[in-house]
């Protein structure tokens, strides 16, 4: 359409100035009567709207014609002129606006002013450009309300394969991206991640079958091996220098035995099932007996443990029991490398839809650098190693904090040790 205007507005343009031209060369050589004649009977064959003259003598006074007055801006060098205000009369018929124009002295001494409307003959480019204007109307609105028709349902279905892999992402390795009857490229894709989901779900549990298996097949010999060295411990008596040798080894097979039940008790909270015995729980009471449990040990190791709590918490969505062991582990930590006449300083605060509670001692503290590793199994730091453990109590608590679904920040206190901080969403887990 674009092109269409473009070339028939530049061919009318010519045509408009090969009539006047042509006008020109026929009344150019005429004159006196025959002239006359000849313009009046043009006259009644041409569109007034489209032509007009005027003829005037030597001394430009108006002997005949529409035009009365010379126009401003013509020139007297008979050679065609395109003017952008074309007459200033008081007849409507006359063209005002742009038009072409020439003046020609004729044979008989008289001259001749012949004018062409423009405007009059480019009807059919306004009829050209009001239906591209149309067109484009016509194109553009309603391919915007198609672009966002259209896209709403590519982003619903992205939103739901965000979804699905924050939940993946998350620890949930049984779920799996949506596919739809289109079978296009995002279902390509998505079948792609979902096999090799499939690849990693499975050689997840042939390594975690193995280690569950290893933990549970060793925990009864194990327990055998204690009960023959504990009858042979008894028979040997308190005497007998293998009674030293006799302990030793019993101490290290309980050791072995404490080591594997951690494994197992991690290895049960990853189980995604445990989810169905959560409740709505109050925090405010769990902790309140968190620190009443824990008192008495603080007061014995000469350490000061406080509990500072805002008047309302809102509830918790969650297994009480597992929550209860986590903050035991974390609060357990806190007063076993807290040294004498030292505080562990329990907090708790809400905003918004995250209940944080913060533990917090005046302790060696916890590396930056090792802030992340602490929370892998059997990682003990330099400062760990001076005290009894195995190095399985952090990487149980991040086992129920993540099947809660909720996040454990490791840094540092304000008051010289380690600060550990429990977000928790509140309300009930999606």
């Amino acid at each position: 359409m674009g092109v269409l205007y473009f070339e028939v507005s530049g061919y009318l343009n010519k045509l408009t100035r090969h009539s006047l031209m042509q006008r020109q060369h026929l009344f150019a050589h005429m004159s006196g009567k025959q002239l006359d004649d000849a313009l009046i009977a043009s006259q009644a064959f041409e569109e007034r709207s489209f032509d007009a003259y005027g003829l005037f003598d030597a001394q430009f006074n108006p002997l005949g014609g529409q035009i009365r007055q010379l126009p401003t801006d013509l020139g007297l060098d008979g050679k065609i002129h395109e003017l952008s205000r074309c007459l200033d009369a008081d007849d409507p018929h006359l063209p005002r606006d742009s038009c072409d124009a020439v003046a020609l002295k004729v044979r008989d001494g008289r001259w001749l002013v012949l004018v062409r409307d423009n405007g009059s003959l480019f009807v059919v480019t306004r009829i050209i450009l009001h239906a591209l204007l149309w067109g484009l109307s016509l194109t553009i609105i309603p391919g915007i309300a198609g672009w966002y028709l259209l896209r709403r349902r590519p982003l619903k279905r992205i939103r739901a394969i965000q979804a699905t892999a924050e939940q993946i992402v998350a620890g949930d390795l049984t779920r799996r991206l949506p596919l739809s009857p289109r079978r296009d490229e995002l279902d390509m894709l998505a079948a792609i991640v979902n096999a090799m989901l499939d690849r990693i779900e499975r050689l997840m549990h042939e390594v975690k079958g193995v280690c569950d298996n290893i933990a549970h097949d060793l925990r009864t010999p194990l327990t055998r091996l204690r009960a023959q060295l504990y009858r042979i411990r008894q028979q040997a008596g308190d005497t007998s220098p293998q009674a030293e040798a006799l302990e030793q080894a019993i101490g290290e097979t309980d050791t072995l035995m404490a080591r594997f039940r951690g494994l197992l008790r991690i290895s049960e909270l990853e189980d995604r099932q445990r989810r169905a015995g959560f409740v709505e729980l109050d925090p405010r009471t769990l902790l309140i007996e968190m620190h009443d449990f824990y008192l008495p040990l603080a007061e014995d190791g000469e350490i000061s443990l406080s509990l500072e709590l805002p008047a309302q918490l809102p509830p918790l969505h969650g297994d009480r029991e597992l929550l209860f062991e986590a903050l035991a582990n974390l609060l357990g930590n806190a007063i076993k490398f807290t040294p004498p006449g030292g505080q562990v300083r329990m907090r708790a605060s809400s905003e918004a839809s995250t209940l944080r509670i913060a533990l917090e001692d005046s302790g060696p503290g916890i590396p930056e650098d090792e802030r992340e590793a602490v929370l892998k199994r059997f990682y003990r730091s330099e400062e760990g190693h001076r005290h009894p453990g195995f190095g399985l109590g952090l990487s149980v608590v991040a086992a129920i904090v993540d099947l809660h679904g909720y996040a454990l920040e490791v840094g540092a206190s304000e008051l010289g040790g380690a600060k550990l901080v429990l977000h928790c969403r509140t309300g009930v887990a999606s």
